[in-house]
């Protein structure tokens, strides 16, 4: 993981061996100056992801749909570090209208921002839509992320070791994206549709970091996936055996939320990571275990993929990132 950033990795290249101290939060560095902000951290991997950032004395703004668990959210880290910098902020992901008042108002505060976690999410609803009518696992998971990164690109470029870190699934590999039914008009599975929406941030991620370089730009793209991990994902979402499956049944097997974040945390605060790089659990089956560099799904690194999910996002979001026009 010295490698130069820029360098592309290779698809489908086999992981890391585990390094031989496990990577904890403990070693996350000096974050003073830094600002940071986490999508859904109000609870389980955000929140576990906020606290760590902020507890190493970055500024971490809370981006959240409920102001109220943020704020209690923002209570719980402070309580842990008396004095820590946090600041609580409404963000839908399911409403670009809102994913756009967040860009603005962060614009107004903050002169740059160094981390970007894509974190939030939701897991196998039943079938509804969002605001502006696109399928709500693809609107929430994907497209806000989409959105929201493209409108906060120029405040990225002027950080200081920009990273923008997207959260997807170990799920993504057994996925794929039908371009004829991202709505699920004609056949709507809710896990079908999750894996869909993660190999979806899988591709984006991907592509991010290949627009980023053929752009010269000093952000780096990178992807991170949690294991399994017990949060409220797989209880407010699923419904039926879903969420017997994962809610009750597989839970006691399931990692902590601030063990599951480690992968996250790595990629946005480890020196040497490359941009492009997919970091995950090291263990069986990539369930649990610490951070280390695993491989995409070829899906994931196609380009032609990349390519017509950037213009579908596009075109639905209506979002078009400051590259330059040869990019």
């Amino acid at each position: 993981m010295t490698q130069d950033a820029t360098q592309e990795p290779a698809p489908g290249a086999a992981r890391n061996p585990a390094p031989q101290q496990r990577w904890t939060a403990e070693r996350i560095g000096d974050q003073s100056g830094r600002v940071s902000v986490v999508t859904g951290a109000n609870s389980g991997l955000g929140l576990a992801t906020a606290r760590a950032l902020a507890h190493r004395a970055g500024h971490v703004v809370l981006a959240v749909r409920d102001e109220g668990k943020g704020r209690r959210a923002a209570a719980d880290i402070t309580a842990g570090r008396p004095g820590a910098s946090v600041e609580v902020r409404r963000l839908d992901l399911a409403d670009l209208d809102s994913v756009r008042a967040f860009a603005e108002d962060l614009h107004a505060r903050h002169p740059r921002l160094d981390v970007l976690v894509n974190n939030a999410g939701v897991m196998a609803p039943p079938r509804s839509t969002s605001a502006q009518g696109h399928e709500l696992q693809f609107a929430c998971n994907h497209l806000g992320h989409f959105a929201l990164t493209g409108l906060l690109l120029d405040l990225l470029a002027e950080g200081r070791d920009p990273r923008i870190v997207t959260v997807t699934s170990v799920n993504h590999r057994r996925a794929h994206l039908d371009f004829d039914d991202l709505n699920g008009e004609r056949a709507y599975r809710p896990m079908t549709f999750y894996d869909r929406s993660k190999l979806a941030n899988a591709v984006f991620g991907h592509e991010l970091h290949r627009r980023l370089t053929a752009a010269g730009s000093p952000v780096r793209s990178l992807l991170a996936h949690p294991g399994y991990t017990a949060t409220r994902l797989q209880t407010s979402g699923p419904t039926g055996l879903v969420r017997v499956l994962f809610g009750s049944v597989l839970r006691p097997l399931a990692q902590r939320p601030d063990e599951g974040a480690l992968p996250q945390l790595f990629a946005a605060t480890a020196p040497g990571v490359r941009g492009g790089e997919l970091i995950g659990p090291d263990g069986l089956g990539e369930l649990r275990g610490a951070p280390t560099r695993v491989p995409l799904a070829a899906a994931a690194t196609d380009a032609g993929t990349g390519q017509r999910l950037w213009e579908v996002s596009e075109r639905l979001t209506d979002v078009r990132f400051p590259f330059p026009a040869s990019v």
